[in-house]
C-alpha cells in the first residue's frame, strides 16, 4: 500500500479515525480528572558533616578528607532508603510503611549535598515524612557512623500546588494512542476485505481490460 492509497483510504474512514483518538482522549481525561488525586512533593538539600571536620579548622585537613567525607554522604543517602529509618518515620508520622508516597534521595558523587523530596497525596504529611527522616537519620548516622550532624540547607515547606499527575499529557497521549490504533483497524481491516469493490478491483484479479459496465437497477424500475 502506497502513501496516496493510505490517505485515500483514511479520508474514506475519516470519521472512524477522527472519532476514535477524541473518544479515548475523553475517557481518559474524565478519569484522570475524577479518580487520579492530586500529589504533593515537599523538597529540601542537606549537608552531611563529619566528625573530624566540625573539630578542625585546618583547610588542609578539610580538602584531604573530601573523598572520605563523600563516601559518607552516599552512605548516608543509603540510610535514608533502609528500612530502619522508614520504618521509624512511618511510626511517627502515622502513615503505615509510608503507604502512598514516593521517596526520592539523590546525591552527586562530587558533592556532600543530599537531595530528599517526599511525593504524597497529602501536602502536610510529605513535609512532615521529610522533617521526621531529618531528624531520625540524623540521630543514627550520629551514633553508628563518623557523622557530627546532618543539617537542611533550606527549610523544608508544605507544598501549596500539586506536582502531580500530569493530565494533560495523559490526554495527549491517550489521543496519539486512539489515532495509531484507528489507523490500525482501518489498515487491517481494509487488507481482509477480500471483495470486489469496483472495476479497479476486478481489473487487478483477471487481468483482462474492462470494455463495459452493468449499472445496478432497482427492483420495479
Amino acid at each position: 500500500m502506497t502513501l496516496i492509497e493510505l490517505f485515500r483510504l483514511l479520508k474514506k474512514h475519516a470519521r472512524f479515525v477522527i472519532l476514535v483518538p477524541i473518544i479515548c482522549a475523553l475517557v481518559v481525561g474524565v478519569y484522570s480528572f475524577a479518580f487520579v488525586r492530586n500529589s504533593y512533593a515537599a523538597t529540601t538539600s542537606m549537608y552531611v558533616l563529619a566528625q573530624n571536620e566540625a573539630s578542625s579548622s585546618n583547610s588542609n585537613n578539610l580538602y584531604s578528607d573530601l573523598n572520605a567525607s563523600q563516601m559518607l554522604t552516599n552512605d548516608v543517602a543509603k540510610l535514608l532508603k533502609s528500612d530502619r529509618i522508614t520504618n521509624e518515620v512511618a511510626s511517627e508520622v502515622g502513615v503505615a510503611e509510608l503507604k502512598g508516597y514516593n521517596v526520592d534521595v539523590t546525591n552527586e558523587t562530587t558533592s556532600r549535598v543530599i537531595t530528599l523530596s517526599v511525593t504524597g497525596p497529602d501536602p502536610q504529611k510529605a513535609a512532615d515524612i521529610v522533617n521526621t527522616m531529618i531528624k531520625d537519620v540524623s540521630n543514627v548516622a550520629h551514633n553508628v557512623m563518623n557523622v557530627e550532624s546532618i543539617n537542611p540547607i533550606s527549610e523544608v515547606e508544605v507544598p501549596q500546588s500539586p506536582s502531580g499527575p500530569n493530565r494533560v499529557l495523559y490526554v495527549a497521549i491517550a489521543f496519539i494512542a486512539g489515532l495509531f490504533v484507528a489507523i490500525v483497524i482501518v489498515v487491517i481491516s481494509d487488507m481482509l476485505n477480500t471483495r470486489v469493490r469496483g472495476s479497479e478491483d476486478l481489473k487487478e484479479l483477471i487481468d483482462t481490460p474492462i470494455i463495459g459496465r452493468i449499472p445496478e437497477i432497482d427492483r420495479g424500475k
